[in-house]
């Protein structure tokens, strides 16, 4: 049923919407929404804010439950959900992370400008399609063993460097260094490397994409060239993909993990298709099933952390082998040493992922876990975890738009670690589900109406492009406007989209 979300948040100003406690009896914390006027009118069928109150029951819970401006309806948590918990007393929750664990973006830049790229796009995109397989389901280039597949997850980005994929610099310009801390491989299941060693080093379908991108408009000039964005008409590369099939069947190991553990710690669901607790003991309600979690620090909540953050590794070494052919596909192509067209990562930012950090409550500095969904880190200048080179100006924070329009980099503030833990969003959000997308555009050939756009698309499925069109999504331009006037990310860079490389 449509809700006038308006006439049930609390207005704290024109950006940010509280949703109180009283909301929904239970609530631990209030939730909060960053968005426009406009954003919330169109919310008015989404079930999204109604998942911002269910994430606020969660057990440790602390501060808000939170929702980024691309905020739309997912698994559990919104995405676009930020939610921190205690360790002690707190939980952890698969559906807080989502199916497709480090799904993340990684922009690298080149020397290249717009016109001196564009008699050679063609022939780059031809070569890009053919090295990066793009697809529900296909295999990479590269066949790792089951044994092998074990140190990927251990070390991430860091084993494709030290197997000759990348450059040793590469590693400063990751979230983590490539390699996210505590992973435990023995917590993956065989299954999950089975659908995960074919799969190593390709973009996978969806909304998961490789696009060429040009500069368009510079607000920030000094953060810029600390990023190496030096002049409009600059040549970027755009890689958003994540832990394929290995992420997803982690995911679900641990959601059928989790219910069963929901019971055992006693965490109680609706009746309807919900759980009983241990000989009836219940400690905990929770408003949906898909919030299944268990205590951090209970032996469920610690596999299910060791698991995550060992696929999450996976997830950065893809698309570190990504970069790799995109490299040789630009030397192929234009006949030239990857190191001297400046191809050089950005940043690689995560999102789905649960980690645990440092931060401020009530004026104390406390440990706690912060679940991003469909949202990244937006550290600020000076943070420890903030790269060397990226201490002055704050983390960069990729925010990808629709393949007909814009993508964003920003730079993560204070008032960002102040208020979301240091969270931004993640891309622009659907508007749309797929199903919708592809029944409005029947009939329209998208690949088309990009090109008269001057936007060159290769897909494995022309006819799936409609789940992708611009009108499936969020204009990224309004969202990104959210993040910088609220103060939670500055505006860096504005980029639009020459090529596309789709599943």
């Amino acid at each position: 049923m449509a809700k006038n979300w308006k006439q049930i948040l609390q207005r704290v100003d024109a950006l940010r919407w509280d949703l109180s406690r009283d909301y929904k009896s239970g609530m631990r914390v209030p939730g909060r929404i960053y968005a426009s006027e406009q954003m919330l009118d169109a919310m008015a069928g989404d079930e999204a804010i109604e998942q911002v109150a269910n994430v606020a029951f969660l057990p440790g819970i602390v501060g808000y439950s939170l929702a980024m401006p691309d905020i739309h309806w997912g698994y559990g948590f919104p995405i676009g959900g930020v939610a921190a918990t205690r360790l002690d007393d707190g939980v952890v929750s698969p559906g807080g992370v989502g199916y497709d664990i480090n799904c993340g973006v990684r922009v690298v830049r080149t020397n290249l400008r717009e016109e001196e790229l564009a008699p050679h796009l063609p022939a780059l995109l031809n070569q890009i399609f053919r090295d990066v397989p793009a697809g529900l389901g296909l295999s990479g280039l590269l066949k790792v063993s089951m044994q092998e597949i074990d140190n990927v997850l251990a070390y991430g980005a860091r084993w494709a460097v030290e197997k000759g994929y990348g450059w040793p610099q590469d590693l400063d310009a990751i979230e983590s260094g490539g390699a996210l801390p505590g992973a435990d491989p023995t917590k993956i299941s065989r299954r999950a490397r089975e659908r995960g060693v074919p799969q190593l080093g390709t973009l996978g379908s969806g909304n998961h994409f490789l696009e060429i991108e040009v500069v368009d408009e510079i607000f920030d000039e000094e953060a810029g060239r600390v990023m190496g964005v030096d002049e409009v008409g600059q040549i970027m590369v755009f890689i958003h993909t994540g832990s394929r099939g290995l992420g997803h069947q982690t995911c679900q190991d641990y959601l059928d993990k989790m219910e069963v553990a929901s019971a055992k710690h006693g965490i109680q669901f609706p009746e309807k298709g919900g759980l009983s607790a241990v000989e009836g003991k219940v400690k905990v309600f929770l408003p949906d099933k898909q919030l299944a979690c268990a205590p951090i620090a209970s032996k469920e909540g610690q596999d299910y952390l060791g698991a995550m953050f060992a696929a999450g590794n996976f997830g950065f070494a893809n698309r570190q082998l990504i970069t790799h052919w995109v490299r040789e596909a630009f030397a192929k192509v234009l006949g030239r040493d990857p190191q001297k067209l400046g191809l050089n990562i950005i940043y690689d930012v995560a999102h789905n992922i649960a980690k645990i950090e440092r931060h401020r409550l009530d004026g104390k500095e406390m440990t706690l876990c912060i679940h991003r969904k469909g949202a990244t880190r937006a550290f600020p200048a000076g943070h420890p975890d903030v790269p060397s080179k990226y201490q002055g100006i704050g983390q960069p924070v990729m925010v990808p738009g629709d393949m007909g329009r814009y993508s964003f980099i920003c730079v993560g503030t204070e008032r960002a670690m102040a208020e979301t833990w240091g969270s931004a969003c993640h891309g622009a959000g659907r508007m749309m589900s797929r199903h919708a997308a592809k029944r409005e555009l029947r009939g329209v050939n998208i690949a088309a109406r990009l090109a008269d756009k001057g936007i060159l698309v290769r897909a494995q499925n022309k006819a799936a492009l409609a789940e992708e069109a611009s009108e499936a999504y969020k204009d990224v331009a309004e969202v990104v406007g959210v993040l910088h006037d609220a103060g939670i990310a500055r505006k860096v860079v504005r980029l639009r989209p020459i090529g596309v490389v789709k599943g």
